[in-house]
Parts: C-alpha cells; structure tokens; sequence
C-alpha cells in the first residue's frame, strides 16, 4: 500500500494528512503556523511529515500554499501569507525533506480534491470555489489540474465583479491594488462589509444568514446583493470554461441558501439558452485541501 502525505499551509495551522491510493486517511496531525516566521513555517512542516512518517514510512509529500510558486522565478507570489512571498519555498522544503515536494495554491488542491472523489468526481469539467478569508478558484480538466502557464489558471478573484451596478463601482480597495476585485465583494469580510455599510451594524456571515433565516431585512438585502453578485461572477466562469460542475468551499459555503439562489439568477448571465452547470457543496469540507495537497 502505498501513503502519501499532503500539507494544508493555512495562515493559523498547518495541517498533514496521511492518506492511501484508495482515499483513506491513515492520520492525521496539525500544528499552529510560526506566522511570519519562515525559517519556521519549513521546520513545523518537516516536524509533521515525520510524525506521520513514524506511523506509515517515508511517503511523497504535496503541499497546499495560500500562493503559487511562479515558474519565472521559482520564488513564491500572491501568497496572503505574506512570509513567503519571494522565498525558493519548494526547494527550500525539498531540502529540509531531502526528497521532491510537489507544492500547488491551495484553491487548486481544493479542486483536485473534489474533482478525484469529492462533490465533481466523474465531472469532465470542474471548477473549484474558495470562499472564505479570500476568493480563490481552480480548474480541473478530464481528472487533471490546469496551472497555466503563469500557474494563475481559476484565480477568478482577482477578475472585476462583472455587470456592475452603479453603486458598486469603483468598489472596495484590494489589497492588489485594484477596486471591485471579486474578491472584495464574495470574501467572508467582503460580506460583512456589505451588511456594515448598509445596515450600521456589525455581522459575521453565518450571522447574517441566520438573520436572514429569521426574517432581518437587513440582512435578508444583504444576502440577495451576494447571491446576485455570486451567480454574476460565477457566469462568466461558466461563459468561459463551461464547467459540468462548480464546487463550493469555504466557510461562507456553508451557507446553504447559496444553492439554491445562485443558479436561479446565473442564467440571466450565462451565454447559453439553458444552463445545466450544477453547484454543489465540497464533500470533503474543510479536509479538501489537505486531501488535494496528498493527490499532487
């Protein structure tokens, strides 16, 4: 039986699974991340592939990174966790290992992970959704992950809200540089943000859901305003790459509202007569990355 170990880097834990050729978990460890410690970030990483390895034997190792490594540079970019922007990480990693590490984003472990036997296996076309701190995506294509040639492919969050409405523009500022990124608008802050300004007061998202659950109208306008942004942003993906399937992950996944709205308003977006793009929720929930991370 062969294991492999996959390594979800988050900003608060780290988080190493074990898992056989057939999808089962064989253990299971995490530790809090050193943040801005990078020295640190490489030495917890080592610590917990070897507790797996003292219960399973040496086994290959992917990681899932908040970034991608940039094929021009070799050195890590778009990375939230800001400690590692502009470090040789895979390699550094590999070093520390002694043995090859297979390093992705994080949204695209996600992807894979669903796509291989989570919410879209046996989709030909998946697309994988990360909303939560921030927006990201990946693509996977007949069971593999598309990269790109940039390794940027399914980062959607980064791309404006289209059809904007008056009131959304410019939008938000982004931490890009940029306002009105998608990201800015479909994040768990961007939905709080939304419900601050138009109500006065302060709500995390599964609050506002739970108010618009019990009547608020508030929170109710609020969720209407990001399941119509969602379905728009969510058609120009369809638009393009004509996914059989979106998978949401995420914390505000979870809201199960979602499911329902979003393809009842996409079609007014969607280049097609008829849309049969289904949307689901991730099976795997918070396990697909880590799980991901061990397929690469």
């Amino acid at each position: 039986m062969t294991i492999r170990i996959g390594v979800d880097l988050g900003g608060t834990k780290i988080e190493a699974l074990a898992m056989d050729d057939d999808g089962r978990e064989c253990g299971r460890v995490r530790t809090a991340t050193p943040r801005h410690d990078y020295d640190g970030t490489i030495a917890a990483i080592v610590e917990l592939v070897r507790r797996l390895e003292q219960q399973h034997g040496t086994a290959s190792v992917g990681v899932g990174i908040p970034g991608i490594v940039s094929p021009a540079t070799g050195l890590v970019k778009n990375a939230n966790s800001t400690w590692l922007i502009g470090k040789p990480f895979d390699r550094d990693l590999a070093r520390a290992l002694g043995r090859p590490v297979r390093v992705a984003n994080d949204a695209n472990c996600f992807a894979l992970s669903e796509a291989a036997d989570g919410a879209a296996a046996g989709a030909a076309v998946a697309f994988g959704v990360i909303l939560g701190t921030g927006v990201g995506g990946g693509i996977v294509v007949g069971g593999h992950l598309v990269e790109g040639a940039h390794h940027i492919a399914g980062e959607w969050g980064h791309n404006p809200l289209p059809w904007p409405l008056d009131e959304e523009r410019p939008g938000p500022p982004c931490y890009c540089g940029r306002h009105g990124c998608i990201e800015t608008f479909l994040s768990g802050p961007g939905l709080a943000r939304d419900y601050a300004v138009h109500a006065g007061a302060s709500l995390d998202p599964h609050a506002i859901d739970a108010a618009s659950r019990a009547g608020d109208p508030a929170a109710t306008a609020a969720m209407a305003r990001y399941a119509d942004r969602l379905a728009r942003a969510l058609a120009s993906i369809i638009n393009v790459i004509d996914p059989d399937v979106i998978v949401l992950g995420g914390g505000v996944s979870n809201i199960d509202a979602l499911y329902r709205e979003v393809p009842a308003r996409w079609a007014a977006y969607v280049f097609s007569d008829e849309v049969h793009t289904r949307l689901v929720k991730a099976r795997h929930g918070d396990s697909s990355g880590v799980r991901g991370a061990a397929r690469l």
